[in-house]
């Protein structure tokens, strides 16, 4: 469906601008410019990351005419959920005393690697948008 292309471009772009941007301590993170104040604030965070994720699963599931399912959307569906799944993580790290040691290895990486997460996701947006046809994209 052309209506989840078209979210999970846009989801995708504007996670990774927030996971590579946007620092919640430091207003002033993008360099030579200021960035909206509602990338700030936690929930705009948090009703992004349920959107990417929940757009993200859904794109696993619907496949534009003339693609395969599941595989012809892979990277943009796996991008928003890892993009969401840190953002919604981030969300609940502020609100509760978790402890990073007890969570299991694969996490542990996605929690960790948020600038990579955030590249893979605003690639995905680039590449889903310039080559909406091609398989994996």
């Amino acid at each position: 469906m052309l209506q989840f292309y078209f979210l999970s471009v846009l989801l995708n772009a504007l996670t990774g601008f927030v996971l590579l941007f946007v620092d919640k301590d430091d207003p002033d993170t993008v360099p030579g410019g200021k960035i909206p104040a509602i990338m700030h604030d936690e929930t705009f965070r948090l009703i992004l990351g349920i959107l990417a994720c929940v757009t993200g699963f859904f794109k696993l599931l619907t496949a534009v005419r003339g693609d395969i399912p599941v595989i012809g959307d892979l990277l943009p569906a796996f991008a928003g959920l890892a993009g969401g799944f840190t953002l919604l993580y981030e969300f609940y790290k502020q609100r509760s005393t978790v402890d990073e040691d007890t969570l299991p290895p694969v996490v542990q990486k996605i929690v960790a690697g948020r600038r990579y997460v955030g590249i893979s996701c605003l690639l995905a947006a680039a590449l889903h948008f310039l080559f909406p046809t091609v398989l994996f994209l």
